[in-house]
């Protein structure tokens, strides 16, 4: 699945001595490719995580398009867009997202619990330890998440993103809160769904982030810049 950026920009209103608008994102054009990993990094503010967002079904440009292949993101009404997202896009937010209410494995599971019939939820939950246990989480499966440090946590929710197997993956800083051995390692799991034919945006201030990239993105001041250095 190919995501295009068509003309997409973001402004927000600043309350203050008057009005105030400002750009996040500066209007772009962007094309994300299946079986790539395009990595994103600037400085803090620059507005990685709003172009993330707005990418991935999370927040609506003020100008532009956002298209799955052939489909407009933002034209679809909010259920649409709900169970499309569910169905073909892993996010892995900045912080902590965990529902603390229910135990790992079924936070690892829970697009599954929220658009699944009885048998899918089964074989999410089949489906699942495999991939825990690849992220060193397995054996946390009936924990809370209020049990696990924020590695774990990290993880779980890196879980959550990869389970259905999603044509698109977006990860804002995926690699928060890891130490060097699991960096590598979840990198390593992005850079593996790429040979699965998905494709991969990641925001990263890790260096080591650009050893697994395809495409490196910088962006500064709402502007993005950069290049494919897969050689295709």
């Amino acid at each position: 699945m190919i995501v295009t950026a068509q003309g997409v920009s973001k402004d927000f209103i600043r309350q203050g001595r008057g009005t105030n608008r400002f750009t996040a994102v500066q209007p772009l054009d962007l094309r994300i490719e299946p079986g790539k990993f395009t990595l994103l990094m600037g400085r803090s503010g620059s507005g990685k995580s709003t172009l993330l967002n707005i990418l991935s079904g999370l927040l609506t440009p003020t100008l532009g398009k956002v298209l799955y292949d052939d489909r407009d993101l933002y034209a679809m009404d909010d259920e649409a867009l709900s169970r499309f997202r569910n169905g073909n896009i892993g996010v892995i937010p900045q912080g902590q997202t965990a529902i603390h209410g229910l135990c790992v494995l079924k936070n690892v599971c829970l697009t599954y619990m929220i658009y699944g019939s009885d048998e899918e939820r089964l074989g999410a939950r089949a489906a699942a330890i495999p991939l825990m246990e690849r992220l060193g989480i397995a054996g946390l499966a009936e924990a809370s998440p209020s049990e696990l440090s924020g590695g774990e946590l990290r993880r779980m929710v890196i879980a959550r993103a990869l389970l259905r197997e999603p044509g698109v993956i977006f990860a804002d800083e995926p690699t928060c809160d890891l130490d060097d051995e699991n960096t590598e390692l979840v990198l390593s799991v992005l850079r593996e769904a790429t040979g699965k034919g998905a494709a991969v945006f990641v925001v990263s201030h890790e260096r080591d982030a650009i050893g697994y990239a395809d495409v490196i993105l910088g962006m500064n001041a709402g502007v993005v810049e950069g290049k494919d250095i897969s050689g295709t």
